[in-house]
């Protein structure tokens, strides 16, 4: 296999818009006969179909179209790629294993995760935790922050730890 780590993946800060750094690694994956590379590229474009927008039609009526290449977004395609992380993660569960290339390949095009220490530095900085009855009600506005780069989980740990320290 590949060295897939620096050979394929994406991050915000590449010039390149994730649309176009997928279809480009597809590409080179082709050349290179990588193909568990091309076939989770092609699963990914696959899924580009189910990005629809809203329109509204001249009868007035409700309905929805697929998105343009040039409307999809960053965003757009991380979401169809955390879906499928989450399914992958759910095999390996089952199977009992704790990750695969599949997986490692996935995570090469999401943004970095925030690590519990991170986490943790960040709730020091701007959350009174004095404030609630409890840490674990500063969940709302940690998550509110990190967004999709920290898991809800994790976030709880991190609260809970925090707990007994502040």
């Amino acid at each position: 296999m590949p060295d897939i780590k620096t050979e394929y993946g994406w991050d915000p800060s590449m010039e390149t818009c994730l649309y176009d750094k997928i279809r480009q690694d597809m590409k080179h994956a082709m050349i290179k006969k990588d193909t568990a590379v091309r076939d989770t590229m092609r699963l990914i474009m696959g899924d580009f179909p189910s990005l629809t927008v809203s329109i509204t039609l001249e009868s007035g009526k409700k309905t929805t179209r697929v998105k343009k290449p040039e409307e999809i977004m960053d965003d757009d395609i991380l979401n169809i790629i955390r879906k499928f992380v989450k399914s992958e993660k759910t095999v390996l569960e089952i199977k009992k294993e704790t990750t695969s290339d599949y997986l490692e390949l996935l995570n090469n095009y999401l943004p970095k995760m925030a690590t519990s220490g991170e986490i943790e530095q960040w709730v020091r900085d701007n959350v009174d935790l004095s404030l609630f009855n409890s840490p674990m009600q500063a969940m709302g506005s940690v998550m509110k922050h990190f967004g999709k780069l920290a898991d809800g989980n994790q976030v709880k740990e991190v609260l809970k730890n925090m707990g007994g320290t502040s």
